[in-house]
């Protein structure tokens, strides 16, 4: 199958490739959808950070129907291969079409989420669609944590039901997902000459995996193993003094390794056998999901430690935070509700900072957890902010949307098919906007989605477009 130009959405799709549009790099996309809407006399506002809403009236017969939001985000992932040069600042993307699907050479393509774009303006300039009135809402920087969507106010969103195009699979629709923010916990500490050896704590071999996708498979998470394993041997009388401790690279992922530096007096022999213990015991309780897990203990230097007092802090902190899956859906089989994950930890000069992303799917229960973690803090003397706060999309018995849906599926012979998601999306930013509003979400299939390799099913890409027009004439 070919990638048909004569097909609006795909026109629209392609024009887009050609203008560089990463996190934080969409203004020209902006502009350019800006631009659009004064050729076809079309309402808009583009905020100050680019988000751009576009509306059209209802066509005839459609007068007196709710209006009805369509949403997508302009960012891109900007992901390429090691021997690929493209510039993401400034080169359009180079697409080409095997075996029926659209790829970029060396590059992400942006399908996520620039078919959901390309869909809202080829709907908005085609006056044959019959429809009810439109709200188009173009939303910036999503990929970085909904930074774009944060930014919009509950006036700027113009209808009470609304089809999310960041979705995908054709025939499927999100039924929920996660809230969440980021709970940053912070010390300063001080530091003292050292004359005592020391050792490298190296933790290894997890697997990892996605915070909300894959944290209920109770994954080891590297820097709640380094800690256990320090202050399992201070209570057993090893004199353990922290130097540094680093582990984890993103919040959003479990990590995979911890490095933590430690003086130490006694026998070296005797904490390394200590530590070889704990390994084995460890290893038990991971074996069916992190069976790689492996513990290196060894000698090196350093001519500074941690006073006794904030070497103290910082193990005890760890080593109490909560962290993994807290809370199962009564309702949806699998369903994780509330989690949270200590990914990353990092000492800088005399900081010690670490970063705990919660998820829920209520606001309450961010709240809560985020409220426990800041008590924890005030006890042990941390300081503690909280980043990127947004909430979540909660679980609607009742959606007159997703009973349109399921109609036009039926109506082509198809089943809707629906899932519930622990991670986040800006469905949960339009529901704290508005909580009233029923959403659905929708998309054509892509796959291997922030990667170069990620590719477009062409004939999808079609059969979603006709799916979705079905979805709004549907909307009365």
């Amino acid at each position: 199958m070919e990638f048909d130009l004569n097909k609006r959405h795909c026109y629209w799709f392609n024009e887009l490739t050609k203008i560089p549009h990463g996190s934080r790099n969409e203004k020209a996309l902006s502009d350019f959808i800006v631009e659009f809407a004064k050729d076809h006399g079309l309402a808009y506002k583009q905020d100050e950070v680019f988000n751009v809403i576009i509306d059209k009236k209802a066509s005839p017969g459609y007068e007196d129907s709710e209006t009805l939001v369509l949403q997508a985000h302009m960012d891109m992932v900007c992901e390429k291969n090691g021997d690929c040069d493209h510039d993401f600042l400034k080169d359009p993307l180079d697409l080409y079409v095997e075996d029926g699907l659209l790829k970029a050479r060396g590059t992400t393509l942006g399908a996520d989420d620039g078919t959901g774009v390309a869909y809202m303006l080829a709907i908005l300039e085609d006056d044959s669609l019959a429809h009810p009135p439109l709200s188009c809402i173009f939303t910036t920087m999503e990929e970085i944590g909904l930074l774009g969507a944060a930014q919009l106010k509950p006036e700027d969103v113009h209808g009470h039901r609304m089809v999310s195009l960041d979705g995908g699979g054709e025939c499927h629709t999100l039924l929920s997902s996660a809230g969440g923010g980021t709970s940053v916990i912070t010390r300063k500490v001080l530091y003292e000459m050292n004359d005592d050896p020391c050792l490298v704590l190296n933790v290894k071999g997890l697997l990892g995996g996605h915070s909300g996708g894959d944290i209920h498979l109770e994954k080891g998470n590297a820097n709640k193993i380094a800690a256990r394993m320090i202050k399992e041997a201070q209570r057993k009388g090893f004199d353990l003094r922290l130097v540094s401790f680093n582990g984890g690279m993103k919040d959003n992922a479990i990590p995979r390794e911890a490095k933590a530096v430690l003086a130490y007096k006694g026998d070296f022999d005797a904490i390394k056998a200590f530590m070889a213990d704990t390994e084995k015991k460890i290893w038990k309780e991971l074996e069916f999901s992190d069976a790689g897990f492996k513990v290196e203990v060894e000698k090196t230097k350093c001519a500074e430690k941690m006073s006794a007092e904030d070497s103290k802090a910082v193990i005890d902190m760890l080593y109490l935070l909560p962290n993994g899956m807290k809370n199962r859906s009564m309702v949806i089989e699998g369903l994780t509700t509330t989690s949270l994950n200590v990914g990353v930890v990092t000492t800088r000069d005399d900081v010690v900072e670490v970063q705990t992303l919660v998820r829920a799917a209520l606001d309450s229960n961010t709240d809560d957890l985020l409220d426990q973690i800041a008590v924890l803090c005030e006890l042990i003397g941390f300081k503690h902010t909280v980043e990127g706060k947004y909430p979540g999309w909660s679980y609607s018995e009742v959606s007159p949307m997703r009973d349109i849906f399921r109609k036009v599926c039926e109506e082509n012979g198809r089943k809707l098919e629906m899932s519930a998601a622990h991670g986040g999306c800006e469905c949960g930013v339009f529901k704290g906007l508005d909580p009233e509003i029923d959403i659905i979400s929708f998309g054509p299939i892509t796959r291997y989605i922030h990667t170069p390799d990620e590719e477009l099913d062409l004939e999808s890409f079609d059969r979603s477009y006709n799916l979705l027009c079905e979805i709004i004439k549907a909307c009365r």
